[in-house]
C-alpha cells in the first residue's frame, strides 16, 4: 500500500511540475512571438513601404541618352532603394494581356519609356513622397510620374494604429503570463503544504523551506522558457525563408534580445511566484491547510 501510494503520489508530483512547464511554455511562447513582431515591426512596415512603386514616365520624343543619365541619376539618390527600366516594349509585352495585339489596331506603341522605382521606407511618407515628386518633374524629359497616393497614406496610418495596438496587447498578455504562471504555480505548491507546514513546525526558518521550492520554481522556468525559444527559433527560421526581405536571421541581435528576454521572463516570474505562494503557505495556520 505504502509502496503504490508513493507511486501515485510521484505520478501527482510529475503532473504537476508538467502542467507548470506547459503553462510557461505557452505564455512565455505567444509573448516571445508577440515580442518578435514588436521588434521587427519596423522591418515589416518598411517592407510594405518599399513594395510601394513609383513609375516615372518619359515624353516620346525622348532619347535613349537622357533616359539612360536619368538613370544614373536615380542611382546617387540617397531616398532610392531600387529602380528598373522598363522600355515601352517590355511594358507592352508585360501587358500583352490588356492590349492585346495593338499591332493591328495601331500604327505604333501608345506606351512610353519608363523606370520603376521604389523608395526607401523613410521616404514613403505624404510629405516626403511629394517632395521627390516635385524634384523628379524638373527634369524637362519627363512625361508623367505616379503612384498610389492613397495606398501610402493606408500604409503609414495603419502600422501606427498596428503598433499602437500591439504594444496594448503586449502588456495585456504580460499581465495575463503573469497570472497563468503564478497560478500554475501555486497549485504546484499547494500539494506541498502538509510538508511546508511540518517543516515550519520542527523550527526550520522560513529562507530554509522556501529555498527548495524557489530554486525548483526556477529549474521549472527555464525547462519551459527553452522549449519556448526552441519553437521561437524554428518559427523565425521560417518566417526568414518566407519573407528573406526582412533579413531576420542577418540582423539576429532584436531577435537574441527577445530570446534572453524570454528566458529571464520565465526564470524571475517563476522565482517571484514560487516566493509568495510558499509564503502564502507560510503563513498559514495548521487549520487552515484543510
Amino acid at each position: 500500500m505504502a509502496s503504490s501510494f508513493e507511486k501515485f503520489q510521484h505520478r501527482r508530483v510529475l503532473s504537476s511540475y508538467f502542467s507548470v512547464i506547459l503553462c510557461i511554455f505557452i505564455v512565455l511562447t505567444l509573448l516571445g512571438a508577440l515580442g518578435l513582431f514588436v521588434v521587427n515591426t519596423g522591418k515589416i512596415s518598411g517592407y510594405v513601404k518599399e513594395n510601394i512603386p513609383m513609375t516615372v514616365y518619359f515624353k516620346r520624343t525622348t532619347d535613349e541618352d537622357v533616359m539612360k543619365a536619368f538613370g544614373e541619376r536615380l542611382g546617387k539618390s540617397d531616398y532610392i532603394k531600387d529602380y528598373k527600366f522598363v522600355s515601352k516594349e517590355d511594358a507592352a509585352q508585360n501587358n500583352r494581356d490588356i492590349m492585346g495585339d495593338y499591332e493591328e489596331l495601331l500604327d505604333e506603341n501608345p506606351l512610353q519609356d519608363s523606370y520603376d522605382i521604389h523608395l526607401k521606407s523613410d521616404y514613403v511618407q505624404g510629405d516626403s513622397i511629394k517632395k521627390i515628386e516635385i524634384d523628379l518633374r524638373s527634369e524637362t524629359a519627363i512625361g508623367d510620374i505616379t503612384y498610389d497616393n492613397v495606398l501610402v497614406e493606408l500604409a503609414n496610418e495603419n502600422i501606427k494604429k498596428i503598433s499602437y495596438w500591439v504594444l496594448i496587447i503586449s502588456g495585456i498578455l504580460a499581465l495575463i503570463a503573469m497570472l497563468l504562471i503564478n497560478s500554475a504555480l501555486r497549485l504546484s505548491i499547494y500539494s506541498h503544504r502538509f510538508t511546508i507546514k511540518t517543516m515550519q513546525m520542527v523550527g526550520a526558518t522560513k529562507a530554509f523551506i522556501r529555498k527548495p521550492y524557489i530554486w525548483k520554481g526556477i529549474k521549472l522556468g527555464i525547462v519551459g522558457a527553452l522549449l519556448s525559444i526552441i519553437v521561437l527559433a524554428y518559427l523565425i527560421y521560417r518566417l526568414d525563408e518566407v519573407f528573406p526581405a526582412l533579413n531576420i536571421l542577418k540582423d539576429w541581435q532584436p531577435t537574441a534580445i527577445v530570446m534572453a528576454g524570454v528566458l529571464l521572463f520565465g526564470i524571475v516570474i517563476a522565482a517571484i511566484s514560487t516566493f509568495f505562494a510558499t509564503q502564502r503557505f507560510l503563513n498559514l495556520r495548521t487549520d487552515d491547510l484543510y
